[in-house]
This record gives C-alpha cells, structure tokens and sequence, in this order.
C-alpha cells in the first residue's frame, strides 16, 4: 500500500492570503519620504496650519528682537508643543517630565530670568502661549539671536535646548516657513497684479463706453439739427 499524500504539499495554495495581508500591510505603511518628515514640519502650501493667533504672537515677538525672525520662533513652537496644540502633559497644565511647563516648554526657573508680561491685564503665566512666546523671543535674543547670523541662532537655539539635533530640526522647519511665506506673498502679488489688471481692463471698457455713448449722443444731436433746418426750409417754401 502506498504512503498517504503529504498534508503539507496537498494544501499549498493557502499560502497566497498570508501573501496578501502582507502586500496589504506594506501598502499601508507610510511613504519613505513621510517617516523621514521632521517632526511638526510643514509645506509651503500648509503654512495657514499655524494658528492665526500664533502666526500673530511668533511675529509681534519677533519684532522685540532685531535679527530674530518669526520663522526661528514658529519652528520652536513647532517642536514644542505643535503650536498649542498638543495634548501631552505640561502644555496646558503640569509639568511634563522634564519640568518643562507651557506651550514653549519652559523651566520654572528659567521663565522666571526671562518672563515677558504679553498681556499687562492678564497674569503672567508660562501657559499663557503670548507670555511663553515673548519669553521665549527675550530669552533667543540674550542668547545671541540679535542680529541675526547663522551662529548667534545656532548657538540661541541650543541655548534652548541643549541638542544638536535639536538645531537642525528647529532650523529645517524655519526654512520651510520662510519658503511658505514666501510662496504665500508671491501667490497675493499675482492675485493683486491680476485684480489691478482686471480694475485697468473694466476701466478701459467704461471710458470707451462713454465715448461711445458720447459719440452717438453727438450724431444723434447731429442728425436732429440736420433734420430741424430741413423742417424750417420746407415751411418757409
């Protein structure tokens, strides 16, 4: 009598779902380009995911310091909290585990040398994120952010945190706002070019208009006067 049939080379063929779930699960990772995104960086075309009331502290706080931009601000807002909105301990209230408290993550002390009252009538507090920011713009600018070279941000933003990566990543993610910015002022030159163009052309259009209007008004008259001298030569015949 002869052996029995494998069970393991009757039942090959089940092998192919294992083979889908693992195209499926491939297919569902995320791009390569996305898992070497920086944390919190952004696109020139996602420049309004800062919230109005942040992009508006980032540059009010900016202007306190000669040299420090807004950008260099954003990208530590970006790292630190995502703009306000994380939920992680210590940004909205408590200390995370560090210390750090607030939406720029400060150290109590730390807030204390370089605490800036944003608002007189509200109290000064590092959860306050125009309070934190200002703060932060006062403490970049003592550590050498005024004037703005390469190597006074460096060395302010490692001041900050005390991490080279820490550099490059607040660093990239300026650049990308200041391209963002950018490509936002050239996208509302072009559309205040095209609107004024479009004002020229409706003005073009009017005025000759009017002078066609005036034109015909002319003829019109023209022929009235013809045809009323006519009239009076007839009746005195």
């Amino acid at each position: 009598m002869s052996a029995p049939a494998s069970p393991r080379w009757r039942w090959r063929w089940p092998a192919a779902p294992a083979l889908t779930v693992l195209i499926l699960a491939a297919a569902a990772l995320p791009p390569a380009d996305a898992a070497l995104a920086l944390p919190g960086a952004v696109g020139p075309a996602r420049l309004a995911s800062i919230p109005a009331r942040y992009l508006t502290w980032y540059r009010d706080a900016a202007r306190t310091c000669p040299g420090l931009s807004w950008e260099v601000l954003a990208g530590i807002g970006t790292m630190e909290s995502d703009n306000g909105r994380s939920t992680a301990r210590g940004v909205h209230k408590g200390r995370n585990r560090k210390g750090a408290e607030g939406p720029m993550q400060f150290e109590p002390a730390t807030f204390a040398e370089y605490a800036v009252r944003a608002d007189p009538s509200r109290t000064l507090t590092p959860y306050d994120p125009a309070d934190a920011i200002f703060s932060a713009a006062r403490m970049l600018c003592a550590d050498g952010a005024a004037g703005g070279s390469p190597a006074g941000l460096r060395q302010a933003i490692f001041a900050y945190n005390h991490a080279c990566w820490y550099v490059r990543d607040v660093l990239a993610i300026a650049t990308r706002y200041t391209a963002a910015a950018r490509t936002h002022r050239h996208a509302r030159e072009h559309r205040h070019h095209r609107q004024h163009r479009h004002r020229q052309h409706r003005h073009r259009q009017h005025r000759r208009h009017h002078q066609h209007r005036q034109q015909h008004r002319h003829r019109q008259h023209h022929h009235w006067r013809r045809h009323r001298r006519q009239s009076r030569r007839v009746r005195t015949c």
